[in-house]
C-alpha cells in the first residue's frame, strides 16, 4: 500500500515514514511543502496520503488546499490530515468532500502507534478516522439540531462518526446491535437525514450537516 507522506519538521517526517514502512507500507514520497505536495500526489496517486495541515510556504492551510486540490483532480483520494490543534474551519473543509476515505487526527495521536496505523488503513480502505477531540468541536457547533437527541444518541453519533461499525459501538456502549440500529435511525430521523447503507457515507452526512 502506497504513501505519500507531507510533514515540514524533518525529524517527525522520518519518525512516520518509518512508522508506516514498519507496518508494511511503502512511501511512494515524503515531501515538506504544499507545491510538493500537490506534485507528489498527483503523479503517484497513493492508496492514502497522510498530511500535515500547515505546511511551507504559508504555514496556513498550505497542507489542507494541496490535498482538496488533489482531491479535486483525483476525485475519491484517501486522504488523513494530522494537526497540532482541533482546528474547526480545516475539519469541515475536509469533510465537505464526502468522497473517498477521509481523516483527521491530533498529532498527539501518533504516539499511540497501533492506533495512527489503524487510522491510515482505515482511510486508505475509504473510510473514516476522526479524532474524538475533532468530533467533540464539530457535535458541539451544531446547534439546535443537535438538542434533539437524547445523551445516548449524541454518545452513539461520536461513535458513528469515529468510524465504527454497529458491532463495535454495540460492544462499546454494552448494548445489542438492535438496540444501536434503532438509535441509528431516531438520530437520521431528529436530524432529517435519509438512512444509507453506507457507514462512511451516513458518518460523513451527519457531520456536514452539524457544521453547516
Amino acid at each position: 500500500m502506497r504513501v505519500v507522506l507531507a510533514e515540514d519538521l524533518a525529524l517527525l517526517r522520518e519518525g512516520l515514514a518509518g512508522l508506516l514502512e514498519s507496518a508494511g507500507f511503502q512511501i511512494a514520497a515524503s515531501v515538506a511543502s504544499g507545491p510538493d505536495l500537490l506534485a507528489a500526489l498527483l503523479e503517484h496517486r497513493p492508496d492514502v496520503a497522510v498530511v500535515d495541515v500547515r505546511l511551507p510556504p504559508s504555514f496556513t492551510d498550505e497542507g489542507l488546499q494541496a490535498a482538496l486540490e488533489a482531491r479535486r483532480r483525483v476525485p475519491g483520494l484517501p486522504i488523513l490530515v494530522l494537526s497540532q490543534y482541533v482546528e474547526q474551519l480545516y475539519a469541515r473543509e475536509l469533510l465537505a468532500d464526502g468522497s473517498g476515505g477521509i481523516g483527521y487526527l491530533l498529532k498527539d495521536r501518533v504516539f499511540d502507534v497501533e492506533q495512527f496505523i489503524d487510522a491510515v488503513r482505515r482511510v486508505a480502505a475509504g473510510g473514516t478516522a476522526m479524532d474524538p477531540e475533532v468530533i467533540a468541536k464539530l457535535v458541539t457547533k451544531g446547534g439546535p439540531p443537535i438538542s434533539r437527541l437524547t445523551p445516548r444518541e449524541l454518545e452513539v453519533l461520536k461513535l458513528m462518526a469515529q468510524g465504527r461499525s454497529n458491532s463495535a459501538i454495540a460492544a462499546r456502549l454494552s448494548v445489542t446491535e438492535r438496540a444501536v440500529a434503532k438509535h441509528i435511525a431516531n438520530i437520521f430521523t431528529k436530524l432529517d437525514l435519509p438512512v444509507s447503507e453506507d457507514d462512511n457515507r451516513r458518518v460523513l452526512a451527519v457531520l456536514a450537516y452539524l457544521n453547516r
